[in-house]
């Protein structure tokens, strides 16, 4: 079997590592987009739960982790239900 080479030993680190920041700052947006859902349907500190969700879904797009237009949409479809309440 032959070495492996040096580059892509780093390539395999550097997709780990990438994957692992990214799967969290998706999870962290769904949580939060949930969290506002949640608080929508509530009516309890709504304002607060959809600017935090907001934030989390931008900084999930900054990273990559999810479309930018994505965050987008998920952003607008949670400031048209928290209009509504």
């Amino acid at each position: 079997m032959p070495k492996k080479k040096r580059s892509a030993l780093k390539r395999i680190r550097q997709t780990g590592r990438r994957t692992t920041i990214k799967t969290l700052a998706r999870s962290a947006s769904r949580t939060a987009v949930k969290a506002a859902r949640d608080a929508i349907s509530s009516g309890k500190d709504v304002a607060d739960a959809v600017r935090t969700a907001a934030s989390a879904v931008d900084k999930a797009a900054k990273r990559g982790a999810i479309h930018k237009n994505a965050a987008r949409r998920r952003k607008s479809r949670l400031m048209k239900a928290a209009a509504k309440k």
